[in-house]
Order: C-alpha cells, then structure tokens, then sequence
C-alpha cells in the first residue's frame, strides 16, 4: 500500500497538465459552439492559416486575421473559401486566401490549403477593416 501511493500521486501530478489541457480545450469548444457555424468555421481556419504562416515562412508572427477583408467569405456544405482575406505579422498586413474543409461540426479541420501573398499597403487598411 506504501509503494503504490507514490505511484498515485506521480500520475496525478503528471496528469495534471493534461486535463488542464483537456478542460481547457473543451471550455474553447463549447465557446465555438455557441457561435453560427459559418463563423465557427471561418474562426477555425483562421487559426489554421495563422499557425501555418508561422511554421512555413521565416520571421512570421501572425497574431490577426481577417477572413472577409477584401472579399466576402462563402460556406458551401463545410468547406469555407477566403478569396480575399488578410493576416497581421508584426503590425504589417498581408493578402492570404484560403480553401478550407472543416468537419461537419465545424470544430475540426480536414484539408487546407493556403496562398500567401503580397504585403497590404497602409494606405488600404482603414477600407479593409485592418487595424495596426
């Protein structure tokens, strides 16, 4: 009985991080729920193509996107397409569009692809909803 309480209590300690994950993670889910599924959808690819941009290109931080900046987003069935969206790395803006299938609950991602494009001049961003 001795031996085996050292074992609980290192599983419980190393559990820990992971159902603050999991309960964490659901908390996000349930908020995702409560939005229309277009907007569901467009948040998760969003988040997508953030993370993407980040790995693929070199000194990227993406920390905003906007799906409908330059054109307006469509969900057909559950694939969201972003003709004319923007992204912000380091207080600059760039064009993105985006194909993205999600699940038929909108939660998860099925395929994606991405087209990253040219910096947006300052000059477009207050007629484009693009904040610094």
């Amino acid at each position: 009985m001795k031996q085996s309480l050292p074992f609980a209590l290192t599983i419980a300690i190393c559990a820990g991080p992971s159902l603050a994950w999991a309960a964490h993670h659901k908390s996000i889910e349930d908020q995702l729920m409560q939005l229309d599924p277009q907007t569901r959808a467009e948040q998760r690819c969003n988040g997508r193509v953030s993370g993407l941009t980040n790995r693929e290109h070199k000194g990227f931080n993406t920390d905003e996107v906007v799906a409908y900046a330059f054109a307006d987003t469509t969900l057909k069935g559950t694939v969201v397409t972003a003709p004319g969206a923007a992204l912000r790395s380091h207080g600059r803006w760039y064009h993105v569009s985006y194909v993205c299938k999600v699940s038929s609950d909108g939660l998860n991602i099925e395929s994606f692809d991405y087209t990253l494009g040219d910096e947006v001049p300052r000059t477009q961003w207050a007629e484009h909803y693009l904040v610094p």
